[in-house]
C-alpha cells in the first residue's frame, strides 16, 4: 500500500469545505430475486439459487417482484419522496465477471422515488436535513472470491470463484443529493445519516441492513472545494464501505487525502477508492466512469412499472412510527435524557429494551440490565448486543425474579451468565446453581446469630451506637450463605438483636 502524506484534518478544514454525495445499496428481504422466483436464503451452495433468467440465458424473461416494487415505494414515502406514476427499468451495460448478464438491471432517468429527505441527529442534537436526489430499483451482481493472493483482491490473485446466488437479489439504491454546509462535522453528518437510514429500513421491515453481512453497504463520495466558492471540486468515491464507524472514517481520510493532494499542487482523479478496515485509509481503484460510459438504454423485456395512487396511499398509511419520532417517544416515556438516549441507540439497545418491556419488565430495569452487565458482556466478547445469547424475555424473567426478592443484583449477574453460557433460561440457572435468596427466617436467624458471636467486638460497637459497623456482619453473613442472603432484612435483624434501632 502507498503510504499517503495526509494533511491534518483541522488545516484542511481551514481552507477547503467538503462536499458529500452518500449511495447506500440495500438489500430487500424478499424471498425470491427481483426478476425471476429463484431464492434469497443465505449460505447456500455456490450457485445453487441460479436459474436462465438470473443467469442471463437466451430466450429468458424476467418478470418484476411486486414485493420489490412495494418496498421500494416504502422506502420512498419513509425518505419524503414523491413517488413516479410511471417509471420503467434500464440496461446498465459494463462487462464483470459477477455480471452473467453482462449488463445490470437498474433505473436510470426514471427513479420510483425522487426528491425527498432525511432529517438525522448529531451527538449534541443538532438536526442536519440529508437531501435526497433518488431511491431507484436494481439488482444485486454475483459473488467473486480471489483466491491466491495476499489481499484477496484480483490483483496477485491466482484464480478467481464466481458465485452467481447473489445475482439478482432486489436491491434499492439511494442517492442523496450533495451535502454541503457540513463543514468539519462532515464524517459525523455522513455516519449519522447512514445509521438513521438503516433504523428506518429496519423499522419498515424490508431488510435486516445488517451491514456487516453486506445487507446495507454505502458509497462514498467527497470532494473538496475551497473556502468561499461555489464550484464542486473532483470527486472520488469509496465503495462499499460496511460499517457506521468505517464511513465516518473514509470521509475523514479523503477530506485529509485530497487536501493534501491539493496543496501539493496535484489533482484529484475521479475514481473509485477500496477503504482498508485495519488503518481507515482508502486506495485507488477504478478511474469512475460517468453516465454515459454505461451506455443506458430502456429494458425491453420489462414493463413499466406504475403504482397506482390508491396503492401509494394505503402504503403511505401503513407505514410505522419512523425512529426518529419513536425515539423522541420513548425518551419521554422512559423519562432519560438526550446523552443516555444517544447512548442506548449506539449501543444498539432500543429495540431489546422495548422488547423486554413488553415481555412486562419495567423499562428502567430493562435498561439497567441491557446497558450494564449485557453491554459488558457484549464488549468482552467482540458481539453486538442482538448477538448475544439471550431474549428479552429470559431478561425480563431475570427482573421479575429480582423484583419479587428471589433474586438480588448478584446473583441476578450469575444468573445471566449462566443463560448466557448455554444453560438454560433464568429459572433453570437458578435451579441448577442454586442461586435462590434465602429469605427463610429461621434460616437468616441462625446465621445472623452466627455472625455476632463471631465477631463480639464489632457487635459491642454496633450496641455503643456505631451503626454503620452493622455492615461488617451483613458482610459476614452474606459470606456465609454465599450472596444469597437479602441483605437488608440481614440488616434488620442484626439491629433487633442487638437492641439498636436502625
Amino acid at each position: 500500500m502507498t503510504v499517503i502524506d495526509l494533511e491534518s484534518y483541522e488545516d484542511a478544514l481551514a481552507t477547503y469545505d467538503p462536499v458529500m454525495g452518500l449511495e447506500v445499496h440495500v438489500e430487500l428481504g424478499t424471498k425470491t430475486k427481483m426478476f425471476c422466483g429463484c431464492s434469497t436464503e443465505l449460505k447456500q451452495d455456490a450457485n445453487s439459487q441460479t436459474c436462465p433468467v438470473c443467469l442471463g440465458l437466451p430466450g429468458a424473461l424476467p418478470v418484476v417482484n411486486e414485493i420489490g416494487v412495494e418496498s421500494a415505494i416504502k422506502i420512498g414515502l419513509a425518505l419524503n419522496c414523491q413517488i413516479a406514476e410511471w417509471c420503467r427499468f434500464a440496461r446498465k451495460n459494463y462487462f464483470y465477471p459477477d455480471m452473467p448478464k453482462n449488463f445490470q438491471t437498474s433505473q436510470y432517468d426514471e427513479p420510483i422515488a425522487f426528491d425527498g429527505y432525511l432529517d438525522v441527529q448529531l451527538e449534541d442534537g443538532e438536526i442536519f436535513r440529508v437531501e435526497i436526489e433518488r431511491a431507484h430499483m436494481e439488482e444485486d451482481t454475483g459473488k467473486s472470491t480471489h483466491v491466491g493472493g495476499a489481499t484477496g483482491r484480483i490483483h496477485g490473485a491466482s484464480h478467481s470463484l464466481l458465485d452467481y446466488n447473489r445475482a439478482g437479489i432486489p436491491l434499492i439504491e439511494i442517492v442523496t443529493k450533495p451535502i454541503e454546509g457540513a463543514g468539519a462535522r462532515a464524517p459525523e453528518v455522513a455516519k449519522a445519516y447512514v445509521a438513521e437510514l438503516r433504523e428506518l429500513i429496519k423499522a419498515l421491515g424490508v431488510s435486516e441492513a445488517r451491514m456487516e453481512m453486506g445487507q446495507m453497504r454505502c458509497d462514498v463520495n467527497l470532494s473538496l472545494r475551497p473556502n468561499g466558492t461555489e464550484k464542486f471540486g473532483t470527486r472520488s468515491e469509496t465503495k462499499n464501505v460496511n460499517s457506521l464507524r468505517s464511513v465516518e472514517r473514509a470521509a475523514r481520510f479523503e477530506i485529509q487525502r485530497h487536501a493534501a493532494v491539493l496543496n501539493s499542487g496535484g489533482t484529484i482523479v475521479q475514481e473509485t477508492r477500496h477503504f482498508h478496515e485495519e488503518d481507515g485509509s482508502t486506495t485507488a481503484g477504478r478511474i469512475k466512469d460517468n453516465a454515459e460510459d454505461y451506455r443506458y438504454f430502456p429494458e425491453p423485456d420489462l414493463v413499466p412499472v406504475a403504482p397506482s395512487r390508491e396503492w401509494v396511499e394505503e402504503l403511505r398509511k401503513g407505514l410505522p412510527e419512523l425512529p426518529r419520532l419513536r425515539r423522541k417517544r420513548l425518551k419521554e416515556e422512559w423519562g432519560v435524557n438526550e446523552h443516555d438516549m444517544q447512548s442506548i441507540l449506539n449501543a444498539g439497545a432500543v429495540d431489546l429494551i422495548v422488547a423486554t418491556t413488553d415481555a412486562g419488565a419495567p423499562s428502567d430495569q430493562a435498561r439497567k440490565w441491557w446497558m450494564g452487565e449485557l453491554a459488558r458482556n457484549a464488549n468482552e466478547t467482540g458481539r453486538s448486543l442482538d448477538e448475544l445469547p439471550i431474549t428479552p424475555a429470559q431478561v425480563a424473567r431475570v427482573a421479575a425474579l429480582v423484583a419479587a426478592g428471589d433474586l438480588n443484583d448478584k446473583l441476578a449477574r450469575q444468573v445471566i451468565e449462566g443463560v448466557l453460557a448455554g444453560e438454560g433460561d433464568p429459572d433453570t440457572v437458578v435451579e441448577k446453581r442454586g442461586l435462590k435468596v434465602v429469605s427463610d427466617e429461621g434460616a437468616l436467624s441462625t446465621a445472623v446469630d452466627e455472625a455476632i458471636a463471631g465477631n463480639a467486638a464489632i457487635a459491642d460497637k454496633i450496641r455503643g451506637g456505631k451503626v454503620a459497623a452493622a455492615g461488617a456482619l451483613v458482610g459476614a453473613v452474606m459470606k456465609a450463605t454465599r450472596g444469597q442472603a437479602d441483605a437488608a432484612r440481614v440488616r434488620e435483624l442484626i439491629l433487633e438483636k442487638l437492641g439498636v434501632e436502625g
